[in-house]
């Protein structure tokens, strides 16, 4: 069997020869209108790594900063410093422990009398940090004399009348503090435990109170009314607050006080100070105590 074969084509008929791509022959990227050349663009991407080195730099040392200025007091940031809006720095509060069982003075189901069985010395506001203590507060074993409770009221007279409502209405005893701040400012509260809270509320409602005024002037004012801008957030819910301040024009001092009653007891806070006596410290402390007797 035989194969045949076919001549082979001549030169002319093979395809034409294509020339090998050189690398130029590869399409490129569809360039802007006013292309830069490459070494401008070398330049522009050295420079673009720069900045998010940069940026990203920032980026860390902006949120330590960040998180730095949330760690400490705004007083502690230059720039962001703020002036004290006047409160004082108390110690921490905490209430004294009940005896065992024993109900607390506004619960009503288990303790219609409203007692504090806590110690009633321990119920007493602590001095702020840096105050001077006044010792004539003092008392024996904590416990204050009436006379010198009574010292507060100015006249005489006032004074043989309270301590007449106060033995009428069965005083048990009296718990006391007093201190002045280096501003000049001399607080003393006065905590009166009667048998039940009815007793309380009557003697601050009827007694040593009226709607406009006090019934009995403390020394160091002439004048006293009810004070309307004690703020809503100050009262303080179980406790009757009636807070009060010397009219103008005031005397070598301004004197603001407030009465409180919670459960079976009577508080009475006086503050005053040279000139004027801030508000501020006056509210702080009148809710501070009721806290405590809350």
């Amino acid at each position: 069997m035989t194969m045949e074969v076919n001549p082979p084509e001549s030169v002319t008929d093979l395809p034409e020869a294509r020339p090998e791509p050189q690398p130029e022959a590869y399409p490129e990227p569809q360039a802007p209108a006013h292309p830069e050349p490459p070494k401008k663009d070398r330049r522009r991407l050295r420079a673009a790594l720069r900045w998010a080195s940069a940026v990203a730099v920032f980026a860390v040392v902006g949120s330590g900063t960040a998180y730095g200025i949330t760690r400490l007091d705004r007083t502690d940031v230059p720039g962001l410093a703020t002036h004290s809006d006047g409160r004082w720095d108390y110690p921490v509060l905490v209430r004294p422990p009940l005896p065992s069982g024993s109900p607390g003075p506004n619960d009503d189901a288990r303790n219609p009398a409203g007692t504090h069985y806590a110690d009633l010395r321990k119920l007493v506001l602590p001095a702020p940090r840096g105050a001077t203590a006044d010792a004539s507060l003092k008392g024996t074993d904590g416990w204050l004399a009436t006379k010198t409770f009574l010292e507060e009221f100015a006249l005489a007279p006032d004074r043989e009348d309270v301590g007449q409502r106060l033995t009428d209405n069965g005083l048990r005893h009296i718990a006391a503090r007093g201190w002045t701040t280096p501003d000049g400012t001399h607080t003393r509260v006065y905590l009166l435990q009667f048998d039940t809270a009815a007793v309380a509320e009557h003697l601050l409602s009827d007694e040593l109170t009226g709607y406009e005024a006090p019934i009995y002037r403390i020394r160091g004012g002439d004048a006293y009314e009810r004070d309307l801008d004690f703020p809503v957030a100050a009262h303080l819910k179980d406790v009757h607050t009636a807070p009060i301040r010397e009219t103008k024009p005031y005397g070598a001092e301004q004197v603001r006080q407030a009465y409180l009653s919670s459960g079976d007891t009577l508080a009475l806070i006086v503050q005053s100070r040279k000139g004027t006596a801030p508000a501020v410290p006056f509210q702080q402390t009148v809710t501070l105590q009721g806290e405590l007797l809350a």
